[in-house]
């Protein structure tokens, strides 16, 4: 048992991914010093099967945060911090909205 003045040996932390389909939600227990990359390892292995299923770059070096958060997989995570995998985008965000306003300033009535 550890006393409250040093802190838990462990921690618990989630990883997440999403895509349009489906949700991955990974629980792992780590090391008190674990790092964000420490976090993914462990999620990799629990995820088993599902990991083949996700592009092993994602896994790698794809961008990270915590709780919506960029974060680099060096930064340690803390108990009950939620580790996110982002997928890259297709497209961005802002030219698409330029381009959806465009479109509609050229449709008749408009």
């Amino acid at each position: 048992m550890t006393s409250r003045a040093t802190g838990p040996a462990t921690k618990r932390c989630q990883v997440a991914y999403a895509t349009r389909e489906r949700q991955y939600l990974w629980s792992v227990e780590l090391p008190a010093a674990a790092t964000i990359a420490d976090a993914l390892s462990a999620a990799r292995r629990a995820a088993g099967g599902d990991a083949a299923a996700l592009d092993p770059a994602l896994w790698n070096e794809g961008p990270v945060g915590v709780f919506g958060e960029p974060r680099s997989r060096s930064a340690r995570c803390e108990d009950g911090d939620r580790i996110e995998l982002y997928r890259p985008l297709r497209a961005d965000p802002r030219a698409r909205r330029r381009e959806r306003v465009q479109r509609e300033r050229r449709r008749p009535g408009g």
